[in-house]
């Protein structure tokens, strides 16, 4: 399975573009919320295609990391696609930690990641609550 196009729109929407390097909670990312890799640099910035395809690049391997778990075996593509924003935006081993308390836990579970450097946060608030909306659709 693979994150359709309104789930890309939802990680757009999150995300939101930036095309020049920016520091996002201690690490650097630009466009649609793609993290810098050492040795990775873009110090003139990017174009809207570049983040696209940053983007699209980065939404495949949250897919095969889903895929790895198995999740297509349980998961509709709406539920598949809140996942997939979940796991883009706080990694394969916040989706690890998410899959440990059990399927039927997710929305439950996805409530609970509104933190990051010891605050929550209005945004992830927010974003969470969009997340388990589509996931229950």
């Amino acid at each position: 399975m693979q994150t359709s196009s309104a789930g890309l729109a939802l990680i757009k929407k999150s995300e939101g573009l930036t095309l020049i390097v920016k520091d996002d909670v201690g690490h650097e990312m630009i466009g649609y919320g793609h993290d810098l890799m050492p040795g990775e640099s873009y110090p003139n910035g990017i174009d809207a295609a570049t983040a696209e395809s940053l983007l699209v690049a980065d939404v495949a391997k949250v897919d095969a990391a889903m895929n790895a778990q198995h999740l297509a075996l349980d998961l509709n593509q709406n539920q598949w696609d809140a996942v997939a924003d979940f796991t883009y935006e706080c990694g394969v081993y916040a989706l690890v930690q998410l899959l440990a308390h059990g399927i039927d836990q997710i929305p439950e579970q996805l409530s609970r990641w509104v933190h990051a450097g010891g605050k929550v946060l209005p945004g992830m608030v927010a974003r969470r609550a969009e997340e388990v909306k589509l996931y229950n659709s």
